[in-house]
């Protein structure tokens, strides 16, 4: 079976083992995936992440989430660049979740990063989600 969007894949992963307060979910290994688990991990909504082998050449990603007082670090999680339709956002655009509370990751040019990377590096890109 094939994977139309993987980034929509890891962030409903992330959201249902979040529900279920379990302490680690595994997704589906990908570079885009990493990244955007580095950008969460940098801005404090998970613990960590690390590659787990499967069988050989077969990998996966176990995200260790992070909880306070019993509660998620991440209360809202949504896609928001989807296949079937794109987002784009300039710089002087770029998305401010929550007045500012929030968090948007971006896949630019310089990278995927934080909507607050990209204003410091003052590049736009394809919005792929927004936390909070």
């Amino acid at each position: 079976m094939s994977m139309t969007d993987p980034v929509a894949d890891l962030l409903t992963r992330i959201r249902n083992a979040q529900r279920r307060s379990l302490g680690a979910v595994r997704v589906r290994s990908s570079r885009l995936g990493e990244r955007i688990l580095s950008v969460l991990l940098d801005e404090g909504y998970i613990r960590t992440f690390k590659s787990v082998d499967i069988r050989p050449g077969i990998q996966e990603i176990e995200v260790e989430l992070k909880y306070h007082e019993g509660e998620s670090a991440i209360r809202e999680i949504k896609r928001i660049s989807k296949p079937g339709r794109r987002v784009y956002a300039e710089v002087s655009d770029l998305p401010k979740p929550y007045n500012g509370l929030g968090v948007a990751v971006l896949s630019t040019s310089k990278g995927v990063v934080s909507d607050n990377a990209a204003r410091q590096l003052n590049v736009g890109g394809e919005v792929l989600c927004e936390l909070f």
